[in-house]
Order: structure tokens, then sequence, then C-alpha cells
């Protein structure tokens, strides 16, 4: 009875935020259409114009290859970041040699601007997409490493101790012990760092002309087509907006199911208990 109300509070939670968010893009809406009222097309163009133009630039083939290139760099430089950040935060967690000597490496490189990181990547790479990667990379890094770190440091002793006692293989321990604790604090800094992914490499597209959203709205700028500015704007957030409830938002319900399974979680969810 207790799974069955939980799956069901699941359910009517997952209902609720779809309405809240629609709610949310209804009142944007209603915003973006009073600012167009008071400050004309030439600073910020009306819905209606800006998806009419979308649709134009969707009809005339520019619009999907540019999302396939975007979201091509972004996901690899995302990749690489959850993997090298992951595994060297897993180390630094580890490992207090390797913490001292890896930390202010991050720290260093979560001061560093995205912007200082694009000129770089340009002089380094050129206009090419391995700058994007690179830039995507160098950002999202060390925003897992924190968090991979501080997952295995937080590992309770006690059940490390009982599993070295039962002479618990080692890949067992980091699959069933180590991974299923390090996602709770691993999953928000995936989630931040792949929306995060999206935005640097637009950004630097924008400056290197390597292709992808950021060349559209590069080119728009150049035209002072505001109107076309803001159909790639659109998109970006149309993108980010897919990968929130289309990726992690499943992802994050099935974390939360999963922590719910555990032995007296769901009399820990219950109200009084």
């Amino acid at each position: 009875m207790i799974r069955l109300r939980a799956r069901l509070a699941q359910a009517l939670d997952y209902v609720w935020g779809g309405w809240g968010a629609a709610a949310s893009l209804l009142l944007l809406v209603a915003l973006w259409e009073a600012g167009h009222a008071a400050y004309g097309t030439l600073v910020l163009p009306s819905p209606r114009e800006t998806f009419a133009a979308l649709w134009q630039m969707t009809l005339a083939g520019k619009v999907w290859p540019a999302v396939v290139e975007t979201s091509r760099n972004a996901l690899a430089g995302f990749l690489l970041g959850v993997v090298v950040g992951g595994v060297l935060g897993a180390l630094a967690g580890l490992s207090d040699m390797m913490r001292r000597l890896l930390a202010p490496i991050a720290t260093l490189m979560l001061g560093i601007p995205a912007i200082a990181w694009v000129v770089l990547s340009l002089l380094w790479f050129g206009g090419s997409g391995l700058a994007v990667v690179f830039t995507v990379l160098v950002t999202s890094a060390p925003i897992v490493f924190a968090s991979a770190a501080e997952g295995v440091r937080s590992l309770d002793g006690a059940l490390r101790r009982m599993a070295r006692a039962f002479r618990v293989p080692r890949h067992v321990l980091v699959t069933d012990v180590y991974l299923p604790h390090m996602l709770s604090y691993l999953f928000p800094a995936i989630a931040t760092a792949l929306a995060l992914s999206w935005k640097v490499a637009v950004m630097t597209e924008l400056l290197s002309g390597a292709g992808g959203i950021g060349d559209g709205l590069a080119t728009a700028r150049v035209q002072v087509d505001t109107v076309k500015a803001m159909a790639w704007i659109l998109v970006v957030v149309a993108l980010l907006l897919a990968v929130e409830y289309l990726l992690l938002e499943p992802l994050r319900r099935r974390l939360l199911t999963w922590r719910r399974d555990l032995p007296g979680a769901e009399a820990r969810d219950m109200p009084g208990i």
C-alpha cells in the first residue's frame, strides 16, 4: 500500500510538473509579446514573427544541419568531460595525495571564464569543431570532478570495511557500492554540465565561425536581423528543454525510484514517519 501511494504521488508530481512548465512557458510568451509591443521588431520581434522566420529557415534546410553539428560537438565535449572529471574525481576521493594534487587544478579551471577558454581554443585549434569540443570539455570536467570526489569521500567507511572483511571483489565493490552512491552526487553535476555544454558550444561557434547554431547567430548579427537571431535562440531553448524533459527528467525519476527502493526508504518518505 505504501509503495502504491508512493507511485501515485510520483505520477501526480510528474503531471503537475508538466502543467507548471507549460504555465511558465505561456507566461514567458506573454511577457515576450508585451516587450515586442513596447519596443518594436528591431529590438524584440514578436513570437509570431520569430516562429515564422524559424519555419522559413527550417524549410530552407538551415536548422537541422546546424542542430546536428552543435549537438555532436556539445555531446562529444560533454562525454569527454564526464569521463575525465569522473575518473579523476574518483581518484581524488580515494587518495588524499591525488586530492591535494588535483583539487587546486580543478578550482583554477573553474575560476577561468568560459570566454577565456574560447579564445585559447581558437588560438590552438582555429575555427574547427575541435575548438568547440575542447571548450566544452574543459568547462564541464571540473564540475563533474568536484561531485565525483565528494561522492567517493562521503561513502560510509563502515560499509567499505565490511566489503573488505567479506573479500568482495573489486569490480563488485565499484559497481554495487561506489557507483550507486556516487550517482546521487554525480547526477546534479552531470545535469548542470550537460546544460552548460550546449551554451558553451553555441558561444564557441558564434566566435569561431565553426558552423552550427552559433554560426547562424553570428550571421544574423552581421546582417542586423533580430528576427533570425531570435529564431536561432528559440532553437537553443528548444534543445535545452528537450534535453531537460526527455533525457534528464526520466533519469532523475529513475534515480529517485532507485533511492526509494532502498530498505526503509518508503517509510522515511512518508509524512509523519
